[in-house]
């Protein structure tokens, strides 16, 4: 490995990063678009022979700097989701899961239901199809987190409806994965397959709520009785505890099919009760702060402007319409079924904030692209790939200003404030 490529990729992806962040917040823009723009940006930089991103050895996905690289970005997005679960007690959760629940049920139904029928009239082939669903299925936790975390606003009963949901959302769509690639895998659907991914996920969610009532409250106990906590100071003993627990979480929810930052999601909400008495929240906002960037960054540049045609671009329009239409009724209608008391603004924040497809789309589409079906052909075309690519950037990019918009109507006087429970601490 060429460790001065590494130091150069480090310099230039935070420098570059940080200054387009700040750029967009003085618009009133989250930081996070900006980033996501200099993703794109870098990855079709070039003039001549000469490109970014071979002179930054990231034009190869085996070489290391590129694998370097994606590993940080992934770093980056298990940190926040970490840093999430830090501020969403169980309690919390378990107050509004039935309306989580119907949201994240109705809002991979609908997307599913309409990327499914749309590919079936483009192309008739049922894979591209079932690909197609998948990828507007799931829902980017990392992103819609990234803007409530930035809005100080996750106490509010709206945040923790979205956050819930999406978590939801993400374990269903992993789900919705594992059945599509292995239909086009084998042919055929296999049911014991199915019934054993949604089996583990249940038992890896019902291990940590047990651990969150049990585990967590002896081990607290435990450790007052050796020392004496001073709250707002980094305890960097259970900082280290807490990075070990976050990896561990990952790696089992990986180990079991979901995604990784399921597990880390997970892993976070284990110390909420007791991260402000921890000081957990500096420690891991300032690690989340270092890798959170390349993770933005990463999802830019998987956008190649050069692949865009006008029949790309006709389908991607649809896509991307059906996309946001889908994710944003049936959030708000789950969300309505579920909380009545909830009223049009609320639904509309809801809605809007289950619309980020992110990395769980390129990551469907990525398999898909992979896969070549018996009859010949990939379970993903070129052209559906840089679709798929385009309407997850998309809406990741044009999400966050709305979700932002919409929380700063509904709760202007919080936003003024500026803080929230638990957020002075980061």
């Amino acid at each position: 490995m060429d460790l001065g490529i590494v130091f150069l990729t480090i310099v230039l992806i935070l420098a570059l990063a940080k200054i387009s962040s700040v750029i967009f917040e003085k618009f009133g823009i989250p930081g996070l678009v900006g980033e996501i723009l200099i993703g794109i940006v870098i990855a079709n930089l070039a003039l001549g022979n000469w490109s970014l991103m071979g002179a930054l050895d990231l034009v190869d996905d085996t070489s290391a700097n590129s694998v370097f690289f994606n590993v940080f970005a992934e770093i980056g997005v298990i940190f926040l989701l970490f840093s999430v679960g830090l501020e969403m007690k169980v309690s919390d959760l378990m107050k509004v899961g039935k309306t989580a629940m119907l949201v994240a049920v109705l809002g991979v139904a609908l997307p599913f239901i309409f990327g499914f029928v749309l590919m079936m009239a483009w192309d008739g082939e049922m894979y591209h199809a079932l690909f197609l669903g998948a990828a507007m299925v799931a829902t980017s936790v990392g992103i819609t987190a990234k803007v409530i975390k930035d809005l100080r606003v996750m106490n509010t009963k709206e945040s923790q409806i979205i956050i819930g949901a999406a978590v939801i959302d993400d374990i269903i769509g992993m789900i919705v994965l594992a059945v599509v690639v292995g239909m086009a895998q084998s042919g055929s659907l296999d049911v014991m397959n199915i019934v054993g991914i949604v089996t583990k996920a249940v038992i890896f969610v019902i291990a940590i709520l047990f651990a969150c009532a049990y585990l967590v409250p002896r081990f607290d106990k435990w450790w007052r009785s050796r020392h004496t906590p001073k709250p707002c100071d980094i305890n960097y003993t259970m900082l280290t505890v807490a990075v070990i627990v976050c990896f561990g979480c990952a790696y089992v929810a990986d180990l079991i099919d979901l995604a990784p930052i399921i597990g880390a999601f997970l892993a976070g909400m284990l110390f909420a009760d007791r991260a402000k008495e921890w000081g957990m929240y500096k420690g891991i906002e300032s690690i989340t702060t270092f890798f959170l960037p390349f993770f933005f960054v990463h999802v830019g540049m998987n956008v190649s402007l050069g692949a865009v045609t006008a029949d790309v671009l006709l389908l991607f329009s649809i896509v991307l319409i059906l996309a946001v239409i889908g994710k944003h009724i049936g959030g708000a209608l789950g969300a309505k079924i579920g909380d009545r008391s909830l009223g049009k603004d609320s639904l509309n924040i809801i809605g809007i904030g289950m619309v980020p497809r992110g990395e769980v789309g390129i990551i469907v589409a990525a398999m898909g692209l992979n896969i070549t079906l018996a009859g010949g052909g990939n379970a993903v075309s070129p052209e559906m790939y840089v679709v798929v690519i385009l309407m997850s950037v998309v809406t990741t990019i044009i999400a966050p200003p709305i979700l932002s918009r919409m929380f700063k109507k509904k709760y202007p006087v919080e936003m003024d404030n500026g803080c929230e429970t638990g957020s002075c601490e980061i």
